[in-house]
């Protein structure tokens, strides 16, 4: 059976979403002090419908929806020797962004290692895939990051466009389990972002939580194979295109029980525009 045969058009599945409360969001990343949660939030479970990006035509673009599937290969055969994926797998990444992007500068400055079987985050660096809708930066915390980052050059990059690009890219064997879910930017509100605090040992990082909203239209790619990359639009500060691009893992009904777990690498990246 060919994988154009096996693709669905949607799946049915139960999303997770931030519920509504008066205080703010926040969640530890280390072990919270004694008697504190390790967050104060709640989820709001909702039944929606994932849609096979696939179908999509045109295909969906990181300026119009926020997210975009692109060809991609890696010279890189173990993801688990962290300095092979500083020094190789970065500037593969970089240069892919700026191709599909225009970008002038594209620094890769952070990535997580996922594997579905996993809660949590192991002493080797592996992380669980994480299951609520969220977008990884906000209006605040990504103009913070180039500063933390980039020091003295920060000012004069944060005169011109810049945006924050996720690329997730499965490893070893297509995506089945856990895959991920990405909302359509045009479809989340300015309201629907609600700013949350990751809490660590060294510092508060933010990020947005989703509030549910009807309005709201979730994709994914079915079957992503390691030769294919996803991009994902986490924060844009040009209000004229896709800004934020919440996605989460969900659980698709339709793959096999015995399916392989999943097993990806998610890089971040920023991206500098000539003024």
């Amino acid at each position: 059976m060919t994988s154009a045969a096996r693709r669905a058009h949607s799946v049915e599945t139960t999303l997770n979403y931030l519920a509504p409360m008066a205080e703010r969001p926040a969640y530890y990343l280390y072990e919270p002090p004694p008697g504190t949660p390790w967050r104060n939030t709640k989820g709001d479970r909702h039944q929606l419908a994932i849609r096979d990006a696939r179908d999509l035509a045109p295909a969906p673009s990181l300026d119009v929806e926020g997210f975009a599937l692109v060809p991609f290969t890696t010279a890189v055969d173990d993801f688990s020797d962290a300095q092979a994926v500083r020094t190789r797998y970065y500037r593969e990444v970089e240069r892919l962004v700026a191709r599909v992007t225009g970008a002038a500068r594209v620094v890769a400055f952070d990535h997580n290692l996922r594997s579905a079987t996993v809660a949590g985050r192991q002493a080797d660096g592996l992380q669980g895939s994480v299951r609520y809708a969220h977008n990884d930066y906000t209006e605040r915390s990504a103009p913070q990051r180039v500063r933390d980052l980039l020091g003295a050059d920060a000012a004069a990059l944060l005169r011109a466009r810049f945006a924050v690009i996720n690329v997730w890219t499965p490893l070893r064997r297509p995506v089945e389990g856990a895959p991920l879910a990405v909302c359509d930017a045009r479809t989340i509100a300015p309201g629907d972002l609600v700013e949350t605090d990751l809490r660590y040992r060294d510092r508060t990082g933010e990020v947005y939580s989703l509030r549910f909203s009807r309005a709201h239209r979730w994709f994914y790619f079915s079957r992503m194979r390691p030769d294919e990359t996803m991009l994902l639009k986490c924060f844009d500060s040009d209000g004229g295109r896709a800004r934020f691009t919440a996605h989460t893992a969900f659980d698709d009904p339709t793959a096999s029980p015995d399916a392989p777990p999943r097993e990806s690498i998610e890089v971040r990246t920023l991206a500098f525009f000539a003024p």
